[in-house]
């Protein structure tokens, strides 16, 4: 399989099909094929086939049948040609028969070689396909038994990489694998499982560095969990460790299990850092405080106490995140709109990135692409006619592509561009040597101006007429464009409610019409409004 698909390969596969499915009616161009191709049903697979077919058909030697093998590869035509005269016509000043001398005919033999050529052209060989083969059946077997502890593995493996991270925390949430924030008490350097979750990595927070790190997990496997944010500062304080750090850590929810929220921890993370140094310096000089003569009880009564300030808004925990971990990792700024973005949208902003091996963007220059995503760091530049143009990165759930707005199409679209705006964007792929392809806009539209569905769910016509008045009380107190259907389960039914009934699917709609039906009787399903 991994030596088929491939270009040049790839075209025997209908025929390697048909073999393994009928092998008598198999057909060989000369008796002296059928012992090398009879493993893989008459087609050329892997290089060596080719090597041995210009051996035992054109007399070749096994050193001269690999320089043929390579000059195939790197399709130096002139070599080519010079074999193709030797393979079937022979040359005896160099020593090969040729096919003519082993009773093979001239057309027979020039068509076993326009196959070879076609084939080699990106072949794989034998040895090496079984290598690939190998590891694909192992990291397959490991996903499948494994799911949690294989992604982990993945993540950490790429944890430099905030996109490809980014990108294998999507497919984690497809799998139903959770994905906790870092954690001082439990993390390790790179990703690790708890009770079937994938802890982030703690060398993944930005400006913590590697020694810090080594440091915690040294300092928690000498003398236990960190019990408090005053405990940890006062066991950390003095080495790697310092007020950037712990902040960082915050603001990752690498501190949320020491207690209180992130907020609150933001608001006492400097006083407990102050404080810890002071008496770390006190220590070094020998002095003593009062506090050193109380015991264990006492100390407690002057535990650090933290503002009855609440929590950070969900919008600013995620910012937060996305700032010292490169990704959100408490969800996604952009996982309500996720079913629209996948109707609508062709294309991610990962394939906008350089493939490591090949060193160009998946989508080839000029594809014409709908994306789905945020408005962040816009900023608007001038042509030498004096026109706005804009320049800004859109932001999808794994990662951004830089979108550049040329003046006509800034004219028209400019007030959809606010920061933060949810928006699809229509336009092409323009790559550039060695970055990332950049995305020509042509086309915008907010998320809002794509209809929703939402569904209502019933066991019965009765139950649905006796919620009917209150659902028109609700939904007809918002504008929008967003329509309601109706299911009954017995009998199954679908009613569509009318175009006059459209409304705008806000917080405040949807946590009334669950409180009306109960959550697990509402639906939210997205149309499919752009096309290229």
């Amino acid at each position: 399989g991994i030596s088929l698909y491939r270009p040049g390969p790839m075209d025997f596969i209908p025929q390697y099909i048909r073999g393994k499915e009928h092998p008598d009616k198999i057909v060989y161009d000369c008796p002296q094929l059928e012992p090398i191709l009879e493993p893989t049903y008459g087609c050329i697979v892997y290089q060596e086939q080719v090597m041995q077919i210009v051996r035992d058909l054109g007399g070749y030697t096994l050193g001269r049948s690999d320089l043929v093998r390579r000059a195939m590869s790197k399709k130096k035509a002139a070599v080519m040609n010079q074999e193709r005269k030797n393979f079937v016509y022979g040359n005896e000043a160099e020593g090969v028969p040729g096919c003519l001398a082993a009773g093979i005919g001239e057309d027979v033999a020039n068509r076993i070689f326009d196959e070879m050529t076609d084939f080699a052209r990106y072949a794989f060989n034998k040895s090496h396909a079984a290598c690939y083969a190998v590891v694909s059946y192992q990291t397959a077997w490991l996903k499948y038994y494994y799911p949690v502890e294989f992604m982990a593995a993945l993540m950490t493996s790429v944890i430099d990489n905030p996109g490809k991270v980014a990108e294998y925390i999507q497919t984690c949430r497809q799998m139903k694998i959770r994905i906790l924030p870092p954690d001082i008490n439990e993390g390790q350097g790179g990703f690790s499982v708890r009770g079937g979750a994938i802890l982030y990595g703690l060398s993944a927070i930005k400006s913590v560095g590697r020694p810090v790190i080594d440091a915690i997990i040294r300092e928690r496997a000498a003398g236990g969990p960190f019990t408090d944010i005053r405990n940890f500062a006062e066991r950390m304080t003095g080495g790697e460790v310092n007020k950037r750090a712990v902040e960082n850590f915050i603001k990752a929810g690498a501190l949320d299990c020491l207690g209180g929220t992130r907020r609150q921890l933001m608001l006492v993370c400097g006083q407990v850092m102050d404080a810890a140094a002071a008496e770390r310096k006190k220590a070094m000089t020998g002095q003593m405080s009062l506090f050193d003569l109380m015991d264990a009880s006492e100390k407690q009564e002057y535990a650090i106490q933290l503002p009855n300030v609440g929590e950070f808004p969900k919008e600013q925990i995620l910012m937060f995140e996305k700032e010292v971990l490169g990704i959100y990792v408490s969800g996604h700024p952009l996982e309500s709109w996720t079913q629209l973005i996948e109707k609508n949208c062709t294309a991610r902003t990962t394939d906008f990135a350089l493939d490591e091996e090949t060193g160009t963007a998946p989508v080839p220059d000029g594809q014409p692409v709908i994306m789905g995503g945020m408005v962040t760091g816009k900023s608007v530049k001038y042509t030498k006619k004096n026109q706005p143009m804009a320049f800004f990165m859109l932001e999808d759930l794994v990662g951004q592509v830089e979108t550049v707005v040329f003046p006509k199409t800034y004219e028209r679209y400019n007030k959809l561009l606010e920061e933060d705006a949810r928006v699809l964007v229509r336009g092409h792929a323009q790559s550039e040597d060695d970055k990332p392809s950049k995305l020509i806009c042509d086309r915008i539209w907010p998320f809002e101006e794509v209809p929703r569905e939402v569904w209502l769910q019933f066991e019965t016509i009765a139950d649905y007429e006796k919620a009917a008045r209150a659902i028109d009380e609700i939904i007809l107190g918002s504008d929008g464009r967003d329509r309601c259907v109706i299911y009954v389960k017995s009998p199954r039914a679908v009613k569509r409610l009318g175009a006059g009934m459209t409304f705008g699917l806000t917080d405040r709609v949807r946590e009334a019409l669950e409180a009306l039906v109960g959550p697990e009787n509402v639906k939210v399903t997205s149309t499919t409004l752009v096309k290229l």
